[in-house]
């Protein structure tokens, strides 16, 4: 085989789902997942000894951003690790494309532990800055593992792939997480950063929202686009 033959061939490639290269890939972005989750710790900074004395003074010691920026980080990369699971169980394999789509998702998933730290740490906490770096953060990783799909969908590697129209509606239901977070940015800046943070608790209401008007969306879609079952025969 030629150096193009060679070259094409891995750039074509792919690994079936019952592949131990699957299995492989899969276990190495579940654990980059659970370092991810594990680094949040380290942002919490113990205080000092004196600090222990009264519960009072343990809270007050800093901690309070500290635990607010591991909580929060902690639920977005635990959601996104269930939404690359969801997504994983419905792919038939890896090609190159998926897989490259994965890795660029997980750089800015095992970001997220940095740009927490400028939350959550008290000398950075108040400045709007730091909210939008970890705002533009979560945006851009939300929007990359929902590449992840379409590079799936483009390299036929999905069981049950959607109608385009209802691919087109969980985007836009995907969308509504950046959409909160970059609208906490221009709030950090002009009232300041602990209401760009408290903007973030505007998910509890959209995504629910979003999410229900997407799962009837794309339920009406998918009846629309059924084929019809064919007519009984006449006796």
């Amino acid at each position: 085989m030629s150096t193009a033959e060679g070259a094409g061939a891995r750039a074509t490639a792919r690994y079936d789902r019952d592949s131990v290269e699957f299995s492989r890939a899969v276990a190495f972005f579940d654990a980059a997942y659970a370092f991810a989750l594990t680094l949040l710790v380290v942002n919490i900074d113990p205080p000092p000894a004196e600090d222990w004395a009264t519960p009072a003074r343990w809270v007050t010691s800093g901690l309070g951003w500290q635990f607010f920026g591991f909580a929060v980080s902690f639920i977005v990369i635990a959601v996104f690790w269930r939404v690359n699971h969801r997504l994983g169980s419905e792919f038939t394999g890896f090609s190159s494309g998926t897989i490259t789509a994965n890795l660029v998702a997980l750089a800015l998933i095992v970001f997220i532990p940095f740009s927490t730290q400028g939350i959550s740490d008290p000398a950075t906490a108040d400045e709007p800055l730091a909210v939008a770096v970890y705002a533009v953060n979560i945006s851009v990783a939300v929007m990359a593992q929902s590449a992840v799909y379409l590079v799936a969908r483009r390299d036929r590697l999905l069981r049950h792939p959607l109608p385009r129209r209802a691919d087109t509606v969980n985007l836009i239901d995907a969308m509504s997480t950046p959409a909160v977070f970059l609208l906490s940015i221009p709030v950090a800046y002009l009232w300041g950063a602990e209401w760009g943070r408290w903007c973030w608790l505007l998910l509890i209401v959209v995504g629910p929202i979003s999410g229900r008007w997407a799962a009837r969306r794309v339920a009406r879609i998918v009846s629309e686009e059924r084929p019809a079952p064919p007519p009984a025969p006449s006796s």
